[in-house]
């Protein structure tokens, strides 16, 4: 019989999110050195904010998309990571009051093929008009003996305004609602990509008989922006936290949006597990607890809204074709708590 497989996991794929956690810490001291009294909120937040005389506060993002990139550019398919780009940035913003004022892109490449930028570019501006945000400007940099000939890499740093700050803290009793995501967004490809070849999935075969969607097109749909659907939520000072479902998914993400003293207990069967992330957790024999901090797990975003208001925060967000879910509860203690 054949050796069972061992399960994977993002460290065996090359990335440790706990190493990334423990940088952050050191980096922290040496940002701190540099600080002006407008500084509110400098490393380890979702973004930075600035006080800015009449403009209030503003607040900035700095982000990429990963190994995603490498996927695109196999496929030969870059018109839509430039949205991926712009949300990727965009949505952490938005996880501390803030809306999108303008965006910059920085594009460095072994050549530079114009049509391939301005097929860039254009899923960038995609990404830009579903934010509501200005495309101000970039740069683009030719460096043919840093990347290897057909390859390029994307950054982009955002700019807004905090728009909203929250009526009232979390506290126990309080719902945490799960906003869908669309796919795997921009996160954990290093491990994903490690596992469809290891077991040798054709990116252009059928992910499923019933359909014709690719594993290539599955794994390219671009990440959501919440920007408009949760911003509307703002208009009925519905949420009292928000939290981008990045990098450490649930485990790592939402409890930055917490204050001391409470936590976040999840139900994790309260919302549908996307079929396409299914599929990749049980080729790669991926345990619950790997699963759940190298993935969003079907849920981008969140918010936290009393329980009186739960209803009219998931018709507004229906209003805006975004599903949500009430997937835990607030209660006193730290962090995440599973049941």
């Amino acid at each position: 019989m054949p050796e069972p497989k061992r399960p994977m996991n993002y460290r065996d794929a090359g990335v440790d999110i706990d190493q990334g956690n423990e940088a952050v810490k050191k980096i922290r001291p040496w940002a701190e050195k540099t600080q002006r009294p407008e500084v509110l909120a400098g490393v380890g937040g979702f973004a930075g904010a600035f006080a800015w005389n009449q403009a209030g506060v503003l607040l900035a993002g700095a982000d990429g998309v990963g190994s995603k990139l490498l996927l695109a550019q196999q496929l030969n398919k870059l018109d839509t990571i430039g949205i991926d780009l712009v949300a990727m940035n965009v949505n952490d913003i938005l996880a501390q009051g803030g809306e999108p004022l303008f965006f910059l892109d920085y594009i460095a490449t072994h050549r530079v093929i114009p049509e391939e930028i301005e097929t860039v570019v254009a899923g960038i501006a995609q990404g830009c008009l579903e934010a509501g945000c200005a495309l101000l400007g970039g740069e683009t940099a030719e460096l043919p003996d840093l990347y290897a000939p057909g390859h390029f890499d994307l950054a982009g740093f955002a700019v807004g305004h905090q728009r909203y700050v929250p009526p009232a803290l979390p506290e126990p009793g309080d719902v945490v609602l799960g906003l869908a995501s669309s796919g795997f967004h921009s996160n954990g490809y290093q491990l994903v990509r490690r596992i469809i070849a290891d077991n040798g999935v054709d990116l252009n075969a059928p992910l499923f008989d019933d359909n014709g969607v690719s594993w290539g097109s599955a794994l390219l749909t671009p990440t959501r922006i919440y920007v408009k659907a949760v911003r509307a939520l703002w208009d009925h000072a519905i949420v009292k936290a928000m939290a981008h479902i990045t990098g450490g998914g649930l485990v790592d993400n939402l409890p930055r949006t917490l204050p001391e003293g409470v936590a976040a207990v999840i139900r994790k069967q309260s919302w549908p597990i996307l079929p396409l992330m299914s599929r990749v957790a049980e080729m790669g024999c991926m345990e619950d607890q790997e699963f759940y901090r190298t993935f969003n797990a079907g849920i981008g975003f969140t918010v936290v809204v009393a329980p009186d208001r739960v209803g009219q925060a998931q018709t507004i967000l229906a209003q805006h074709q975004v599903a949500s879910y009430p997937i835990g509860r607030i209660t006193q203690g730290q962090g995440v708590v599973w049941e």
